[in-house]
């Protein structure tokens, strides 16, 4: 028998309920937290989201996964004919309704070219009723033209960052609402409040561990509304990246509502992790924090044995190349602003380098670009293109290769970065070629089992690549020097700094239940 808590809830420290918003299966760090918690005793929930219509449920380990379905209503654009009269007076309400005028336009020329045709359009009476309606139509085409120019501007205007007038109302809410604007330049947070918040009430957490951004307000609603009804419920914020420096797609009114809503509720928190030095610095500064944030790296699993029903890919076979050639890997996004241009741009300058690219698709239109550069170079049969592995997998695989590389841009987020494949590399024991971004390249600086070279910088780049290839042994021999680093950068390692944060906002969890 095995004696329940007081939700009358058996063989568990606590019932954690972890969010994150997206589908689960591509976040490793989500996966790997909700696996090493439910392995330590704590009973969890990991609730992401999909599309569907119905929730999707699976284990995860000893953990539960469950997909919300997300209905966007509120995000979805909406009419407003009063700013179209002010800043485009000749534009349409909607976009929809410019492309149904263009197209009925469209549709009676077509249909007066036709009535030319038919017989008796020759004659005098019909052949001057055929003219004016052609005038009338051309006219028309005009008119509908100009005004559907005019929507496509209106529409251009209200999805620029630059524009001045969004600016302003962004300026006008946040003076007046303050860090509460968010609500206002932004309604499509409450859809996801729609989604998750109910399902999270329903299952009455002990803890609730909310990563990035979104799910820091989503995660802090929950924890305000169950102290409300007298739950002692505390609140983890878990804070992947620095959301000022975040670059976004969205309408210009989206990042400044997300950074108002991040300074609105991190006070909530009565822990907050994150994923490096840099960062939690940030954290500290940013929102005046008492108590630095604990720093759970992004680290790899390294104690899961590889299934043998699923042998570990020979990355050089698939690349096609023998045991003697020169192998550099980037494993990881493919976007121009993660380098990848200057691995194909230098291989000319690198004879007998092969370069396998693991990436999320192949058909990617970046992907595709960098592919097309690289017969333009003349080097395209020494790069290959790889699918990902499992994560129990993504070790062994990589370690075929002779070096890594992760040649980041200068971003925000980029310099405070310390990114799993940088972990998954050293665990290869590959060295690592690695711009000069600030987290990472201290790191290889201090340890030495790598080079660096400048962001962008060709010439380095080769330099730095030059280097590790003559002296590989060189760059390996640190981790033999060194055996402390691969054992912090591991996944169990990083999971006994989450679990003590657990443990301290629920004393009573520091010993598991008794089983009888």
């Amino acid at each position: 028998m095995q004696k329940e808590d007081e939700a009358g809830r058996t063989g568990s420290r606590g019932r954690v309920v972890m969010l994150v918003d997206n589908g689960v299966e591509r976040d490793s760090r989500v996966q790997k937290q909700a696996m090493y918690a439910a392995a330590a005793g704590w009973e969890v929930h990991l609730i992401g989201f999909h599309r569907g219509k119905k929730k999707k449920r699976w284990t995860l380990g000893e953990a539960n996964v469950m997909l919300v379905p997300l209905g966007e209503v509120l995000n979805k654009p909406r009419y407003r004919p009063v700013r179209s009269m002010i800043r485009r007076p000749l534009a349409y309400g909607h976009p929809d309704i410019a492309t149904y005028r263009r197209r009925l336009a469209q549709s009676r020329r077509a249909e007066l070219a036709a009535s030319r045709l038919e017989p008796g359009a020759s004659r005098p009476v019909r052949r001057t009723w055929l003219l004016g309606r052609r005038v009338a139509a051309k006219v028309q085409q005009r008119w509908i033209g100009l005004r559907a120019r005019q929507t496509d501007s209106l529409t251009a205007a209200r999805n620029s960052q630059d524009s001045p007038l969004e600016k302003f109302m962004v300026a006008v809410w946040l003076k007046l609402l303050g860090d509460r604007a968010w609500r206002v330049l932004d309604r499509g947070m409450w859809d996801w409040e729609a989604a998750y918040g109910k399902v999270i009430d329903e299952l009455e957490p002990d803890i609730i561990h909310g990563n990035d951004f979104r799910m820091l307000a989503i995660g802090a609603r929950a924890t305000l509304r169950a102290r409300a009804r007298g739950r002692q419920v505390k609140f983890v914020w878990d804070a992947h990246e620095y959301l000022p420096g975040v670059r976004w797609n969205n309408p210009p009114r989206w990042h400044p509502a997300m950074i108002a809503m991040e300074r609105e509720y991190a006070p909530v928190a009565d822990a907050i992790v994150t994923v490096s030095e840099p960062l939690a610095e940030w954290l500290v500064e940013e929102h005046g924090l008492k108590r630095r944030p604990a720093v759970v790296l992004n680290a790899p699993v390294t104690d899961v044995e590889v299934s043998a029903d699923q042998p570990v890919p020979d990355m050089r076979e698939m690349c096609g190349i023998d045991a003697d050639t020169p192998l550099a890997v980037y494993s990881g996004g493919a976007t121009k602003q993660r380098g990848l241009d200057i691995i194909i741009e230098t291989l000319p300058r690198l004879p007998g380098l092969h370069v396998a690219l693991i990436v999320p698709s192949s058909r990617a239109d970046y992907v595709k670009a960098l592919m097309n550069r690289a017969t333009e170079l003349g080097v395209r049969d020494r790069v290959t293109l790889l699918p990902f592995v499992p994560f129990d997998q993504v070790v062994p695989f990589l370690s075929a290769a002779d070096f890594g590389i992760h040649p980041l841009h200068h971003l925000p987020n980029h310099e405070i970065a310390l990114a799993t494949k940088f972990f998954e590399y050293a665990h290869a024991r590959l060295p690592i070629v690695v711009s000069d971004v600030k987290a990472m390249s201290d790191v290889v600086k201090e340890t030495g089992h790598g080079e660096v070279f400048t962001a962008e910088d060709e010439d380095d780049f080769v330099r730095a690549v030059t280097a590790v290839m003559q002296n590989l042994k060189k760059y390996r021999d640190v981790y033999d020097e060194r055996p402390d680093l691969l054992h912090q950068w591991t996944w169990p390692a990083q999971a006994e700094i989450l679990d003590a944060v657990y443990t301290e906002l629920l004393p009573s969890s520091r010993t598991p239940a008794v089983r009888e």
